[in-house]
């Protein structure tokens, strides 16, 4: 194959890992591109998107995870770039204003040191021959050597590497060759210490991956585990990719429970996005993420809905008075409007919901939660 051929291939391949972009606005959303290829958008450090062009280095894998429908033993049709061409076919990309910037994952190539040697030479490549100072996010190989990692971090602009599960238990129901502490909890660590604030990295941003449903884990466990990377490991995101089934070994928790009804499982993933935006932007802490009796989200109404509705006596909130993180507790109102409140409230008093500018349901949905006193 010549290397479009490959490119088609490995670029459609890459499509199960979104750890760079891929959120529940319309913003975070991936597209095709023209020729077939998914193109992502990346928030840009002073403001606006940019769009990354995400492949995978080689689809050949060594490893055996339950939930990947390329691990060792699938018959999938096999190929990789080597770093030169992976590096040119971008720079062309690059050229062309098609793409600004780069998402390069693998494989497992013989081993993860090895792969990432592979994936790193990319990086070295496009900042040292082509002079390429853009986005570059590189992912690191579960098992790889600090060495490695340290130099992946080095040449990025953001890294990321799978959490896949809440836990060793959830873990090893979905691979025999990986250990979780090892392979995935020291790395996160080592990248934890790499990038955090103060550190000579600290310009490079930390990502992470759950596969939401291809264990047997709960939302609680995942949401745990989430306040956990933000608070103190000092992830910079936290992202979900709904497991599909079909795609796994029939083994696995995935496939032998998944719900009949797709639309269900990528709910549960909409779900945390939205309690991860809630941590983010609205400061929610653990206690305010309730759960069902079996420790999940409420799949009929969104998580900032629930928390109004199990506490009647927050309510309703005044507009006039109320300080920035009781008006984030209104459903309807978010950063953006809460900061056009506390604005206008230093100009005039607001008389009514409706000089808030906002119609229709998002109105209604407000008025039962707040008023204008």
């Amino acid at each position: 194959m010549d290397t479009i051929e490959k490119l088609k291939i490995l670029s459609q391949d890459s499509q199960y890992d979104l750890a760079c972009a891929c959120g529940s606005s319309k913003d975070d959303r991936r597209r095709r591109g023209l020729d077939g290829k998914w193109l992502y958008p990346v928030a840009l450090p002073q403001g606006g998107y940019s769009v990354l062009l995400k492949t995978l280095l080689s689809n050949a894998c060594a490893n055996d995870c339950g939930y990947c429908p390329l691990r060792s033993d699938t018959d999938v049709q096999r190929c990789a770039l080597n770093p030169e061409e992976t590096a040119n076919v971008f720079m062309e990309y690059f050229r062309r204003k098609k793409a600004s910037g780069l998402f390069l994952s693998s494989g497992v190539i013989n081993s993860p040191d090895y792969t990432m040697d592979k994936i790193n030479a990319v990086a070295r490549l496009l900042r040292y021959k082509h002079n390429f100072r853009g986005y570059i996010h590189l992912k690191i190989i579960p098992g790889a050597s600090d060495a490695a990692i340290e130099d992946a971090v080095s040449l990025s602009s953001a890294v990321s590497l799978n959490i896949e599960t809440p836990g060793k238990k959830h873990f090893e129901l979905l691979s025999d060759k990986k250990d979780y502490l090892r392979d995935i909890i020291r790395p996160l660590k080592l990248l934890s210490r790499l990038t955090q604030k103060g550190s000579r990295f600290s310009r490079v941003k930390s990502t992470t991956q759950f596969i939401v449903g291809a264990s047997d884990e709960t939302d609680s466990e995942i949401i745990e585990y989430m306040f956990g990377l933000y608070a103190r490991l000092n992830f910079h995101r936290v992202y979900f990719s709904s497991y599909q089934k079909g795609l796994g070994h029939p083994d696995i928790p995935g496939e032998r429970k998944m719900p009949s009804n797709p639309e269900l499982t990528f709910m549960r993933e909409h779900r945390l996005y939205q309690v991860d935006f809630l941590i983010r932007r609205y400061g929610f802490k653990s206690k305010d993420i309730i759960h069902d009796k079996n420790g999940n989200l409420m799949l009929d109404k969104n998580p900032k809905e629930v928390w109004a509705d199990n506490h009647p006596e927050f309510y309703p909130v005044r507009l006039n008075t109320a300080d920035k993180e009781a008006l984030f507790k209104v459903p309807g109102l978010g950063p953006d409007t809460v900061k056009m409140i506390l604005k206008l409230r230093q100009e005039r008093r607001i008389h009514s919901l409706e000089a808030l500018g906002i119609k229709g349901k998002r109105l209604e949905k407000i008025k039962m939660y707040a008023v204008a006193e």
